[in-house]
């Protein structure tokens, strides 16, 4: 049996030597980059050699696999790292950024991103041993990574907007404007716009450089470039009622550009107004009112309120302007270890290829955008297509044209402004205090708490959106933005709240909510989830998840208690927020509530004894909830937040954070009924009916009661069992869900996936202390080997993996580097935690582990199942009353067409992904549009989804006779019916079964 599961972990090569692999470190940082400080290299070299261990051990692992690549690959991790860690930075020092050290390192942003999390976990014990225990915060490598996404949506949005809104060649003397093309950035309008855009980011968005901002920013550029560039390469349609606002028969420029890209007209004057500032500051131009001049530029636009400069775009003035903004932003610089962001107008600049330098072919971003590219900057596609071909508008005269401004497809930035316009416009409106509702329920408990509410929330709030203080590196412009933000999330808190107050009086059928409303923990949940989806609607850099955790104190199994009571209680709620509670749970759910630190364990504890023994030899448990005097001394003290995770103090409120093992309970929820484990793009697939429960939820009371409180809805259980067997049934279903999509990419049987989501329930059950401080998709990749071995399918480690990189949720590091705590000493001699790849961790700890799990699935294997009996009984991880119990593999939701006209006969349904992957690999001809696919060229998919919608719901009826015979190019071009049958046999799939010769055309890749 031991033959059929052990497999080998593969050999990696150990090239060069210690003391050539340091030479070349040397070499490299004195010949290549501008290092003259010894402190700084003497740091820089420390933390190599500490570190090259590891990259010799993990050669094959980073970039292509050459050493050359490799070596490469760490010097940049290491020099990005010491730069950001280290404290005392020289003047030489300052001068040397994320982008010297990649052009130095002959690498790209895309690849270095890719791979840093990678090098971040390898040598996390090194550099907390050298930087502390915060050097993650102070890293801030999620926060530089997700600039340089927003970075990338926002270029490409001024392109399109630019190329939108000014036209291509001036009617006068035929001369052009070079923004058609995507390489060939040479307009002097279009750099000058996008430096200034760069100086507001700077000087004005300094801290708060979200999404949102930025794009007010970004337009309010736009108006300034309409206001100056010369009328006749300006690009508008009078005609165009649904984007352009007249005014005396005018056109409103502000409340035009604000109709174009869903902004706010108050915060885009207020940016106009710095955007105007910087102007006068910079380039020392003169401001006068646009009412008072009358130039060419302003004839047809309503003046009021605008500020004109005169001479700002011309040829003698243009030139000088851009080299102060040039210079304005190098020394802006100097003091930032980032990237130089004038990279994204910098014609093919080789740090946005899409592959190594060191490689034959570079992709740029520019005509053919890299797919990994696309993927980075959108995780749902964009729809439109920036790089379609130009078409030049009619032209008619005062430079406004006939043909341009159609409305724009949804793209990232797009969604993005159009969430926030629900902000604005629902949410903004509300007061920032309880309502009278609100206030009757608070006043209706066993004494009046209405104070105790508001204030907490004015605590939390501050905690989560801090004002800057003395010494802190912002503007007066990240101040208003943090009260605003505190406001936004006050107020729909308050919302919700009501929502939940009055879902509970009618359950209950009392107004008096004590238990509930006194609970601080609740409240706490309540204000980190309305300031997350604050913080996710405006796409915020610098406060992402899970910051608004150890802001208020809560872990990440206390906020997936409310999640999704949270989305059921605002049915205003925009989609894309939905979908980001959606995915956060399931991103709590697969790992983040098993991290060390997680309040599941104190629950766990009090469920299944025989575990606490390993949960507290781990250091597993939760500390106590921070206090809320504590929080608001932090605030008091004016030093910012970063020590409210570290500091934790006895005392607390309601009972519940005074001891580890006062744990909050969680409730059944209705997404124990139904699927919103998809990613996102799958999401709006998902049949409708299946979002409602068959069952009523139970009240909120019981989700945060005491642990050692019998279950209101009775059944001999405790609070916490409740907790854990509710926890553990969401576990369960998010395993199905993936464990299913495998199975498709696999083509493997129906017995396979029934074994091995048995398996994984016995896992979860019986052999708990496998899921601790690890990813469920380890525990499920070994099920799949594990089982197909002991079914003896002839199915590789390395099918497995490649097939799990196809999948929508896939990490690299979920295979390469799975954690393990070794309890007695290695052949390395090493002991205690450690991170391997997931051949290592299955053979030394998931076979020992789950063996007699194993041999029960094997033909005969409850006799065989028997004489382990007693290995099993020894195992701490025992059936206890809170495991669950095995049950069939459930329905999820239905695959199968939908209707979705009711006067065509036309019908939806999602692509499985089995599928997908084979019409992509039949590329000889194209039968079917597949995802992101145009049925015509240079068509975006958005314009593909318009005519189908027209054609559905137009009452024209189209009379065409159906052609099957015409052929162009070998490709049929008729419209013909086609069965399913047809479809089945193209893809080699029957009857639900792999084809005989199943389609394996890429190669697969090494762990």
């Amino acid at each position: 049996m031991a033959d059929l599961i052990k497999i080998s972990t593969p050999n990696r090569e150990r090239e060069g030597g210690g003391t050539s692999i340091e030479a070349r470190f040397a070499n490299f940082c004195k010949n290549f980059l501008p290092l003259d400080d010894s402190d700084f290299l003497d740091q820089a070299t420390k933390l190599f050699g500490q570190s090259k261990s590891l990259l010799l051990a993990n050669v094959s692992a980073i970039g292509n696999g050459t050493l050359d690549e490799a070596e490469r690959y760490w010097f940049a991790f290491v020099l990005y790292s010491v730069r950001r860690l280290r404290e005392n930075v020289g003047p030489t020092e300052k001068g040397l950024n994320l982008c010297q050290i990649l052009r130095a390192s002959k690498l790209n942003i895309v690849d270095f991103y890719k791979e840093l999390h990678q090098f971040l976990i390898k040598v996390g014990s090194i550099l907390s041993n050298l930087y502390g225990e915060d050097w993650e915060k102070r890293l801030e490598a999620k926060e530089s990574h997700t600039n340089f996404v927003h970075l990338i949506l926002l270029s490409k949005k001024y392109e399109r907007a630019f190329r939108d809104l000014f036209s291509m060649v001036d009617a006068n003397d035929s001369k052009q404007l070079y923004v058609a093309n995507i390489s060939g950035h040479g307009t002097d309008y279009y750099r000058f716009g996008w430096l200034l855009f760069l100086a507001l980011r700077v000087h004005v968005f300094r801290l708060c450089k979200d999404l949102v901002s930025c794009t007010h920013g970004l337009v309010s550029v736009l108006a300034i470039l309409l206001i100056h560039v010369p009328a006749r390469y300006r690009n508008f349609n009078l005609n165009d009622s649904e984007r352009i606002v007249m005014k005396d028969d005018k056109v409103d420029l502000l409340a035009s550009l604000c109709n174009m890209y869903d902004t706010s007209e108050d915060v885009l004057r207020q940016t106009l107004e710095k955007a105007n500032n910087m102007i006068t500051d910079i380039l020392k131009q003169s401001p006068c009112l646009a009412s008072d001049s009358t130039p060419e530029n302003l004839e047809n636009i309503v003046t009021d309120g605008l500020i004109y400069y005169e001479d700002l775009m011309d040829e003698s003035s243009l030139s000088p302007s851009m080299n102060l903004l040039e210079k304005d932003y190098d020394s802006a610089i100097q003091d930032m270890d980032g990237l130089d962001e004038r990279i994204f107008i910098n014609d093919n600049d080789s740090l946005l290829c899409s592959g190594s330098l060191s490689g034959s072919a570079l992709c740029m971003i520019g005509n053919g955008t890299k797919r990994k590219i696309d993927t980075m900057s959108s995780p749902t596609k964009t729809i439109s297509s920036p790089l379609s071909p130009y078409r030049s508008p009619v032209r008619h005269s005062n430079g406004f044209a006939g043909g341009g401004m159609s409305k724009m497809a949804a793209t990232p930035v797009s969604t993005a402004m159009t969430t926030a316009k629900w902000l604005r416009s629902v949410i903004a409106p509300l007061p920032s205090k309880p309502s009278a509702e609100l206030e009757r329920f608070l006043q209706s408990c066993d004494r009046d708490v209405s104070a105790d509410v508001t204030r907490r929330a004015q605590i939390i709030l501050e905690a989560i959106f801090p004002s800057s203080g003395p010494g802190q590196n912002a503007t007066l412009m990240d101040n208003i933005w943090a009260e605003q933000r505190r406001i936004e999330a006050m107020k729909l808190y308050f919302r919700v709240l009501q929502a939940m107050c009055m879902a509970e009086s009618q359950i209950l059928h009392v107004n008096n909510l004590t238990s509930l409303l006194t609970n601080e923990r609740f409240h706490r949940c309540m204000l980190a989830c309305s300031a997350e989806l604050v913080l996710a609607t405006h796409k915020t850099v610098t406060m992402l998840f899970p910051t608004v955790l150890e802001r208020t104190g809560i872990t990440a199994f206390d906020l997936s208690k409310v999640i999704e009571s949270f989305i059921r209680h605002e049915e205003t709620l925009p989609r894309e927020l939905r979908r980001h509670l959606n995915s956060l749970e399931e991103r709590l759910l697969e790992s983040m509530v098993w991290e060390k630190g997680s309040s599941m364990y104190n629950s766990l504890i009090v469920a299944k004894p025989a575990l606490s023994a390993e949960i507290t030899r781990l250091g597993l448990l939760a500390e106590p909830m921070l206090s809320l005097d504590a929080i608001a001394m932090h605030i008091n003290m004016s030093t910012g937040v970063s020590a409210l995770a570290q500091k934790h103090e006895k005392t607390g409120q309601n009972g519940d954070i005074l001891s580890p093992k006062r744990v909050c309970t969680e409730y059944r929820s209705v997404l124990v009924e139904r699927n919103p484990f998809t990613s996102p793009v799958k999401d709006r697939l998902l049949v409708l009916n299946n979002l409602k429960s068959k069952f009523q939820a139970p009240i909120l009371h019981s989700a945060f009661a005491s642990p050692t409180r019998p279950n209101p809805g009775g059944g001999g259980e405790t609070c916490a069992e409740t907790a854990v067997n509710v926890f553990f049934s969401k576990i369960v279903k998010l395993a199905a869900v993936r464990i299913n999509g495998m199975v498709e990419r696999l083509q493997l049987s129906q017995q396979i996936r029934e074994s091995v989501y048995s398996l994984f329930q016995k896992i979860l059950g019986q052999r708990t202390t496998l899921f601790f401080s690890r990813h469920i998709d380890q525990i499920i990749l070994c099920c799949f080997y594990g089982v197909a071995k002991i079914s003896q399918l002839n199915l590789t480690f390395k099918e497995i993996i490649f097939n799990y990189r196809k999948q929508p949720q896939c990490k690299p590091q979920v295979f390469r580097s799975v954690y393990v705590d070794w309890k007695v000493p290695r052949r390395t001699g090493k002991t205690g935690p450690d991170h391997v790849d997931i051949i290592t961790f299955y053979n030394e700890i998931f076979i020992p582990a789950v063996k007699p799990l194993l041999v029960e699935l094997a033909p005969g294997g409850s006799e065989q199942g028997s004489s382990h009996a007693s290995e099993a009984k020894n195992n701490i991880d025992g059936a206890c009353p809170a495991s669950p119990k095995t049950s069939p593999f459930p329905s999820l939701p239905d695959m199968s067409p939908m209707k979705v006209s009711a006067a065509h006969n036309v019908y939806v349904s999602p692509l499985q992904s089995s599928k997908m992957d084979a019409l992509i690999s039949h590329s000889s001809k194209s039968y079917y549009a597949c995802v992101g696919e145009s049925t015509h060229a240079y068509q975006s998919p958005s314009k593909d989804l318009t005519a189908i919608n027209d054609r559905l719901n137009g009452t024209r009826k189209l009379r065409v006779a159906l052609k099957f015979n015409e052929e162009e190019g070998g490709i049929m071009r008729g419209t013909g019916l086609v069965t399913d049958s047809v479809v089945a046999d193209s893809l080699g799939i029957q009857n639900g079964k792999c084809a005989s010769t199943p389609v394996k055309s890429e190669q697969q890749h090494e762990l």
